[in-house]
């Protein structure tokens, strides 16, 4: 057996519609063509700054519907989380993305107030922004192109006022750190 890549994860939520804002917001991601479950739910695909869909869905978002739980129980399996939950995501951590473009990632989260932490890998160069989503998943953004570990160290560098790269940034130090950075 070889295992080639990660395909999708999929997200228990009783807010389908919070969790698609959300994805849309941090990561772009739009919803896309999902077979006709005996559930709720949505599919999610990464997409290109245009916004065409690129490849599979990378998000499965399934509807927990405690008032009729039948379809989804049925299909796959009832499955409680942690304290009673029915979140399902028991001892899962993060789910990681290589991603590139690490500025426009940083006006996105910006532009959508959405509260971020960072750091660099050390010994690597490697680049990871972690966000949190509405229901409690970490998703780390891994950059790794050189130009993005540039923008990373010279904003990291402009919001400590030239002193030692702060490990994490508040949002609104980008603004000022991305109109300093060359356009593309």
């Amino acid at each position: 057996m070889s295992i080639e890549k990660l395909d999708h994860y999929s997200i228990r939520t009783a807010q389908v519609q919070r969790a698609i804002n959300f994805y849309g917001q941090a990561l772009g991601f739009a919803t896309g063509p999902r077979p006709p479950f005996p559930f709720s739910g949505a599919w999610l695909y990464a997409t290109v700054p245009e916004g065409q869909i690129t490849g599979g869905a990378v998000v499965h978002l399934v509807a927990v519907d405690p008032a009729n739980p039948a379809g989804l129980g049925d299909y796959l399996g009832d499955k409680a989380g942690p304290a009673g939950s029915d979140s399902g995501t028991g001892a899962l951590d993060h789910i990681a993305f290589a991603a590139s473009d690490i500025a426009e990632t940083y006006a996105r989260l910006e532009q959508h107030q959405i509260a971020f932490r960072q750091r660099k890998v050390p010994s690597m160069e490697l680049h990871q922004i972690f966000i949190e989503d509405p229901d409690g998943v970490t998703i780390e953004l891994n950059y790794a192109r050189p130009d993005d570990i540039a923008a990373a160290e010279a904003s990291a560098v402009s919001a400590s006022n030239g002193r030692r790269p702060a490990p994490s940034l508040n949002i609104g130090s980008w603004r000022k750190v991305l109109e300093s950075l060359p356009s593309s």
